[in-house]
């Protein structure tokens, strides 16, 4: 059997990598939103872990609100950077203030 601080470590280090993604990387919008779900999927993965450890199912269910509206937000990231490409020719952060409308 697998200890819970095993997976809070794992969790931590997918976390630790999803902030280094987000500050090292601020110009691609593509490595910015794989960055915001990694982070979401550390949080996933230590709710389900303590969700098990205590025999709580409750955070099980939340996980699956926390995905669905993860999901949501790549439709809605990809959905703005597909008109940031139409638009600009480019997929760079810094023209997203010139977008109107």
């Amino acid at each position: 059997m697998i200890a819970l601080s095993n997976y809070l470590i794992f969790g931590a280090i997918l976390f630790a990598l999803s902030i280094a993604g987000i500050i090292l990387n601020r110009k691609n919008l593509i490595v910015l939103l794989m960055s915001i779900e990694l982070m979401l999927l550390a949080v996933n993965t230590n709710l389900v872990a303590f969700s098990h450890y205590y025999n709580d199912i409750s955070a099980q269910i939340f996980v699956f609100f926390v995905l669905t509206v993860a999901a949501a937000e790549a439709a809605i990231g990809l959905a703005i950077l597909v008109v940031l490409f139409r638009n600009k020719h480019s997929i760079d952060i810094e023209q997203l203030n010139e977008l109107k409308g």
